[in-house]
């Protein structure tokens, strides 16, 4: 149990860590290129452990539905995830993310029809009120920074592709399904930065070594710690580990020299409570979409 335990956590610290790892990354790298330059490395350390495992990876029986979660979950995510990540900070990002189990309820209610429980309704507005707190920085002369409205776009983009994915995952294995969709997101994320000509140029190391470790640490080694806690404790014990993606941007940047500022930990606390509560009361009445 401890076991497992510390490896859900790691997977959340790792997630965490890639907000503070892309503003290495975006500064050098165009957003196009820094998401297909990840998922290219994702994707091929999946397919290898998909080969070693033994789970076939079927391309020409799934690819529709590979491709189109590859595109929204992949593709359209990233770009908006490194875009943002260029004029935001990784605090601000990970705490937007944060709201994203609320944002996908809501979505799920409203485009499948799901039915959203009394604590779920009451705690979308506290957890909104904590994005609000954060991204407009409790002033006077408040504006929304273009680095927090991408990211907002971000967490709608995921959001949408976790209600995609309950009606078009292919009834595979988790490892074959991860393979396939971050495949084709990598060749989307390719083909679209040939498309718009994104400029090539050689990065430093530094910008190469966050992008590598975001790739295997923090997306095909995140899942699959993941994953194993999921089929262990279950996925409703599982996902309060998801609460330490922000604590762990939060605790980096501090020990970067950049520690939160009050309005940012106001914030946070809003989100996390909002973010939590249906966990501790997850037998609440339910309220129709």
């Amino acid at each position: 149990m401890r076991n497992t335990m510390f490896m859900v956590a790691l997977a959340a610290i790792l997630w965490g860590a890639n907000f503070n790892l892309s503003q290495l990354v975006v500064h050098e790298i165009h957003p196009l290129l820094a998401g297909a330059g990840r998922f290219v490395l994702a994707a091929l350390v999946m397919l290898a452990v998909a080969g070693l495992w033994r789970h076939k990876v079927p391309f020409r029986k799934h690819w529709r539905a590979y491709f189109l979660l590859g595109l929204v979950g992949i593709g359209g995510f990233n770009l908006l995830f490194f875009m943002g990540m260029a004029s935001t900070s990784a605090v601000n990002g990970s705490l937007i993310m944060a709201t994203n189990p609320l944002v996908t309820s809501a979505l799920a209610a409203l485009f499948l029809g799901e039915r959203l429980g009394r604590v779920q309704v009451m705690a979308m507005p506290v957890a909104l009120a904590g994005v609000g707190v954060v991204v407009l920085g409790g002033g006077a002369g408040l504006h929304l920074a273009m680095g927090d409205a991408a990211m907002i776009g971000a967490n709608l983009s995921w959001a949408l592709y976790n209600v995609l994915a309950r009606r078009l995952m292919p009834a595979e294995s988790g490892v074959s399904n991860t393979a396939g969709i971050m495949s084709m997101g990598a060749l989307v994320m390719a083909a679209g930065g040939l498309m718009v000509g994104a400029p090539v140029q050689m990065p430093s190391s530094q910008a190469l070594g966050a992008l590598a470790f975001m790739a295997v640490g923090g997306s095909a080694l995140a899942y699959l710690l993941w994953n194993a806690g999921i089929s262990r404790l279950g996925a409703a014990r599982t996902s309060v580990f998801l609460n330490l993606v922000p604590v762990s941007t939060m605790s980096i940047a501090a020990l970067a020299g950049h520690p939160p500022g009050a309005t940012q930990l106001a914030g946070a606390f809003l989100v996390l409570a909002a973010v939590s509560a249906p966990l501790w009361w997850p037998k609440s009445r339910v309220v129709t979409a």
